[in-house]
């Protein structure tokens, strides 16, 4: 999205700022409110952070089953899933979305991740007829959550058909062409729309009427941490193992070799990880990442990241923190000598 072209159509109250290596609005106001329509109601939001790789080339198919942790290789045509990208000692690098188009996939991620991405893949296309392009920004996206969503969609005229979880659909509204796309990690609950950047403020202004309220990335960002979902560069950095952030939806443990592959197979027969991603709810302000975590006076984790965050009537100030397995189990831990309660993930409230 071109951001400054459509400023005012977005309003003067809204807030500009860097998200996920992007610039793009804060808020509109209240952040709190905002966050509500995405808990409770609609909200209408700004994803241009996330950016765009096309794979294509004859070997694609099987190249891109090697390289992710999940089953690209048996998606149906405009169908999608999540996945992680791993070195071989299977840590993380990087996570996206791979859709299956026909004669090429659609690689979505953080568009702060697309430059490390395509450079990881480039060294792997060796003999391989293969090719990883980036799109830039021809193609940009809005983003519409919460539980009216697919009925402000369908209010606006923008609900093509009926759209199960990971599902494209392409439509065509006045005379502009789109792609709906029902995000496949379903606790998340949104959709996008995929368009020209040319056709943003028609769109957007359209979902508005249609009963959307728009949101900002801290929204956005609040709601991820409430649902428990890791960003990479936040809650995921270099060291960190796939089972360990709890995605266990973006491994698949029968599609055939992958890079890492053996690491998280050899996790997967054991059992367990020694560490989990979990949710904790603290009574102080929010700690900075890399508090320690301690159970019965013994260090049991870290804090990964942390908020302040107004929900259900009130500020609550919630983190997530990798603990160690055994201590999962212990209702209160201290972080900077003050109680904390293990919370399941996502958050109840």
């Amino acid at each position: 999205m071109a951001l400054t072209e459509i400023m005012e159509t977005l309003g003067s109250a809204a807030r500009r700022g860097e998200y996920a290596g992007a610039e793009t609005v804060l808020h509109f106001g209240s952040p709190a409110a905002e966050l509500a329509a995405l808990r409770e109601a609609c909200a209408v939001f700004d994803l241009s952070w996330r950016g765009k790789l096309v794979i294509s080339g004859e070997d694609r198919v099987r190249w891109l089953n090697g390289m992710v942790t999940n089953n690209t290789r048996d998606l149906a045509q405009d169908c999608g899933n999540y996945s992680f990208v791993l070195n071989p000692q299977g840590r993380i690098q990087a996570d996206l979305t791979a859709f299956q188009r026909g004669d090429f996939y659609m690689i979505e991620t953080e568009a702060a991740q697309i430059p490390l991405l395509k450079e990881f893949f480039d060294r792997y296309i060796i003999m391989d007829d293969v090719e990883a392009g980036d799109l830039g920004g021809r193609l940009t996206s809005i983003g519409v959550g919460g539980p009216r969503a697919a009925s402000v969609l369908a209010k606006a005229g923008l609900l093509p058909g009926e759209a199960r979880p990971g599902q494209l659909l392409d439509g065509s509204w006045n005379g502009m062409g789109y792609t709906l796309v029902c995000d496949p990690i379903e606790v998340r609950g949104w959709f996008e729309l995929w368009l020209s950047a040319d056709n943003v403020a028609a769109f957007w202004q359209a979902l508005i009427a249609s009963g959307a309220v728009p949101a900002g990335a801290q929204a956005l960002e609040w709601q991820r941490i409430l649902l428990g979902l890791p960003r990479v560069g936040v809650e995921i950095g270099a060291k960190v193992l796939p089972q360990e952030t709890g995605q266990e939806y973006a491994l698949h443990h029968t599609k055939g070799c992958y890079i890492g592959q053996e690491i998280v197979e050899r996790i997967h027969s054991r059992g367990q990880v020694h560490r989990l991603l979990t949710g904790l709810i603290l009574d102080l302000a929010a700690p900075a990442p890399g508090c320690k975590v301690l159970a019965g006076g013994k260090e049991a984790g870290e804090i990964a990241s942390s908020a302040v965050i107004p929900v259900a009537g009130q500020e609550r100030t919630v983190a997530l923190a990798y603990l160690r397995r055994d201590t999962l189990q212990d209702q209160s831990v201290t972080v900077e000598g003050c109680d904390a309660r293990v919370s399941p993930l996502p958050f109840r409230f």
